[in-house]
């Protein structure tokens, strides 16, 4: 079967002196860094406020669920709206969302009228919110920054939210939380809309152009008919195909590891929390590692070899359970797993913006969310069924299976001519803008 690549629809892009991009990424970086900080510290606050209302665990975790459900709920929907308006538009109604919320529940904190409904309803508009950001955030990024830049500013923006979201947000959401609920929710509102005036910052354009829409036609399609548009370019096209197919794999693993590892700590390596939390944070050590050096390891091995080395670091992550209760060793493998999760964020964001038409990319990037983070639920659903059934490192292993069943597929579909065409797609915009 020959691989097909779609070229982006020419962009008018500025001249080489007039280039915002440096000035878009850092606008880009220092966004993401600020509402990840946001974000973390919301999903510690709203879950510890409702063990103030109930010691059902079924219903604190509701609390959590409505955080992430709206991605398997309204992703494909989003996607198309990111298509028909203005990006940063977008982003400021995300943020207006997230203010309106907080606000509400400081205002019912204040009045002690905070309700388990109403911890829910401002959840899911929290989770809806989270999905238009992080949705307008990438399919915005080929119009805020020049091909010359793109990697770069994809690896800091993947740092910002491995270090914001999962380091420094829940620390700080701990700790003001401490200190008082109002001082947790007041701060996130400060954090929303200090990154709201940060995007006035950026330069340039962000809703796609008339040009790149032939005859008009998103205007008279239905969103049914956009959503199938979106899902069948993805499935068209070879590639993304397969990188979408073994990240829903990876995130299945993923969703397993954080599930079922806290039992795993505590009934069969016997840590303390401290331990545990040591272990945890090798996961994020290495996603740290990985923006960090994502472009010295895509200049020495190759973009192909840098995913691939994604594959080889979850294996890592859910064998080392599987195989040991040695913390070291298992924490080594989160560590890897870390890392490779990084390294494949980074690459399979470029490679989209290369080969993604502009008028797309509000669905690809939908799509590619809903395979990543609608695939972690189920993985942790399965893996606390085949725990129940086979036990814990038994578990561990069927997933590890998982893994190196794609191995092969990978080889064979993300072949050096297939990044070749990748390399070229990346020359042409790069001629565009010279």
């Amino acid at each position: 079967m020959t691989e097909q690549v779609t070229e982006p629809a020419t962009r008018a892009q500025p001249t080489p002196a007039a280039d915002p991009s440096a000035r878009n990424t850092v606008v880009l970086v220092s966004f993401t860094a600020v509402t990840n900080l946001a974000d973390g510290v919301t999903k510690i606050a709203l879950p510890l406020l409702a063990t103030r209302l109930t010691s059902s665990p079924a219903a604190v975790a509701a609390v959590s669920l409505t955080l992430t459900l709206p991605w398997l709920l309204t992703a494909l929907h989003v996607g198309v709206l990111v298509d028909r308006v203005d990006r940063r538009r977008l982003l400021w109604l995300a943020n207006a969302l997230r203010l309106l919320v907080l606000g509400g529940l400081l205002g019912a904190y204040a009045a002690d009228a905070v309700t388990l409904p109403l911890l829910y309803a401002g959840g899911a508009v929290l989770g809806v919110a989270e999905v238009i950001a992080l949705t307008s955030a990438m399919a915005l990024t080929p119009a805020a920054v020049g091909p010359r830049w793109r990697e770069r500013a994809n690896a800091w923006v993947t740092g910002a939210e491995t270090v914001c979201n999962e380091f420094c947000g829940p620390f700080v959401g701990g700790l003001l939380v401490s200190i008082g609920t109002a001082a947790a929710l007041g701060t996130t509102a400060v954090g929303y809309a200090v990154s709201t005036v940060i995007l006035v910052l950026l330069v340039g354009t962000f809703r796609v152009r008339r040009a790149e829409q032939p005859e008009r036609v998103q205007d008279k399609q239905s969103v049914s008919a956009q959503i199938r548009d979106g899902l069948r370019y993805l499935w068209r096209e070879r590639l993304l195909r397969l990188m979408a197919l073994v990240l829903t794999v990876l995130c299945l693993c993923w969703g397993a590891w954080l599930a079922i590892m806290p039992l795993m700590a505590t009934s069969v390596m016997r840590l303390s929390p401290g331990e545990y939390g040591v272990v945890l944070s090798a996961l994020g050590i290495g996603g740290l590692v990985g923006a960090v050096t994502v472009t010295s390891v895509n200049r020495l091995i190759g973009r192909r070899w840098a995913l691939f080395a994604d594959l080889v670091g979850t294996l890592a992550m859910v064998a080392a359970p599987a195989l040991t209760t040695n913390a070291w060793l298992i924490a080594v493998g989160a560590f890897l797993g870390g890392m490779g999760g990084t390294l494949w964020a980074v690459n399979a964001r470029t490679i989209a913006q290369y080969l993604v038409p502009a008028e797309l990319m509000g669905r690809y990037s939908a799509v590619a969310r809903l395979f990543s983070w609608g695939a972690m639920p189920i993985g942790a659903g399965l893996v606390g069924v085949l725990a129940e059934w086979f036990g814990i490192q038994t578990a561990f292993l069927f997933f590890a299976i998982a893994v190196v069943a794609i191995v092969i597929p990978f080889l064979r579909t993300v072949t050096p001519e297939v990044m070749d065409r990748v390399e070229r797609a990346k020359r042409r915009q790069l001629a565009e803008t010279d």
